[in-house]
């Protein structure tokens, strides 16, 4: 019962992030002024970009899709020897894997964005927080026992 809490708490959370990740880089792709979002261009004057179009397109690709694709892959366990090439944990089920590096590509996102803004927002605490918060359930024993191989 206790497993089955913590493996939906961290479905959710992983949903949190992909689905908020597909909206705003979806409104980013669409409208990449960020104006919509109340995102100025001149938040980029520091950043190698002219627009959101290309942080829109990897929000949206890497922590939109790839979230969901891993709440799919933790639920029905699907076998890919190509995605097991890349999985350090031999022991664990790839998606487990993959949801501890997408924890870490999300620190890294918020971390390049206070670098570019050179500023912190309570937005980005928050995202360094559920980041923490997947690694933790994440790496907790009822986790790593309910994807071992």
């Amino acid at each position: 019962m206790k497993t089955k809490i913590i493996r939906n708490i961290f479905l959710f959370l992983l949903a949190f992030l992909g689905v908020g990740a597909l909206y705003g880089g979806g409104v980013l792709i669409l409208y990449p002024s960020g104006e919509i979002l109340k995102m100025p261009l001149s938040l980029l004057e520091k950043s190698p970009f002219n627009d959101y179009l290309i942080p829109g397109i990897i929000l949206f690709s890497i922590l939109g899709l790839v979230p969901c694709l891993l709440i799919f892959s933790l639920v029905k366990k699907p076998v890919s020897k190509f995605l097991e090439k890349f999985n350090v944990f031999k022991d664990l089920h790839w998606a487990w894997s993959y949801t501890i590096y997408i924890a870490f590509v999300l620190i890294i996102w918020i971390q390049v964005q206070m670098m570019f803004l050179q500023k912190v927002s309570w937005l980005h605490t928050f995202y360094i927080f559920l980041a923490i918060c997947i690694l933790i359930i994440g790496i907790s024993p009822q986790m790593r026992e309910l994807y071992k191989k």
